[in-house]
């Protein structure tokens, strides 16, 4: 675990990247922020999480590190060491974890609740929409840290991904008050969509998905296939990180929007 910091004194804010080691574009974005120098207000701690992963560019090495907060820091595993030290990092710091995806080209904002301090700072950034967890937290990040906003940047490995990264970690930097060069972004409305259930995937050769994120499928429409086979919706849902491989054993989740049915 790497770590770096702008500014002199205790940080109260820190930015995370590489949680999942191939997702680099959140360690542009620090390196450009060290890089720039900044004008600092208050001083922002820097982690690059998983740099054996970032190393390997793969996901991780033995287990998911956002699905195994808090830690152990005398667990079996590499991921689960790492936690349990990157919860202590993060003690007391309102916290930006930069990540990106197979499923969604923008960024979109994710919170355990979309009713506090997080959801504020997500509104402050330049995201599409802002996904509330609900039940589906454990393991991840927001099991460690009480205010935390993941941003999902764009596609893996891509070039935009690494740009949306770098506008967001300086929009959040001045929401929290650490960056002085230019005030921070208006509130803004975002639609909040809330996380209802997985799409488990059946064991396949080949995968399909037939729908974009964030756009309503209707009850009836096919919306997925493993080798061919078609799913179907049974209800109308919005999908939030749905994509043929970004998961193991899930295409995704369905969502439904706030101040909506479905």
């Amino acid at each position: 675990m790497r770590i770096e910091q702008l500014g002199a004194g205790e940080p109260a804010v820190a930015v995370v990247a590489a949680i999942h080691g191939d997702e680099p574009c959140g360690v542009t974005a620090i390196d450009r922020l060290l890089a720039s120098d900044p004008p600092i207000e208050q001083p922002v701690k820097l982690i690059v999480a998983n740099e054996r992963a970032l190393a390997a560019e793969q996901r991780y090495c033995e287990e998911d590190l956002n699905r195994t907060f808090p830690g152990d820091p005398d667990g079996p595993t590499h991921e689960s060491r790492l936690a349990a030290e990157l919860t202590a990092e993060l003690e007391g710091c309102t916290t930006l974890a930069l990540h990106s995806t197979q499923s969604y080209d923008e960024p979109f904002a994710i919170v355990e609740r979309a009713d506090g301090r997080s959801e504020g700072l997500a509104r402050r950034l330049s995201v599409d929409a802002i996904v509330e967890t609900g039940p589906f937290d454990d393991g991840r990040l927001f099991q460690s840290v009480e205010t935390v906003v993941e941003v999902e940047a764009g596609y893996q490995g891509s070039v935009a991904a690494a740009d949306n990264a770098t506008r967001i970690v300086r929009e959040f930097l001045r929401a929290t008050g650490v960056l002085i060069d230019e005030p921070p972004l208006e509130p803004r409305e975002h639609a909040v969509y809330r996380l209802d259930d997985v799409v488990p995937k059946t064991e396949a050769e080949e995968y399909e998905v037939y729908v974009s994120n964030f756009e309503r499928v209707e009850a009836g429409d096919a919306f997925a296939a493993a080798d061919g086979k078609r799913v179907v919706a049974d209800e109308p849902f919005y999908p939030v990180l749905l994509s043929a491989y970004g998961y193991e054993d899930v295409f995704g989740y369905t969502a439904k929007k706030r101040d909506s049915s479905a």
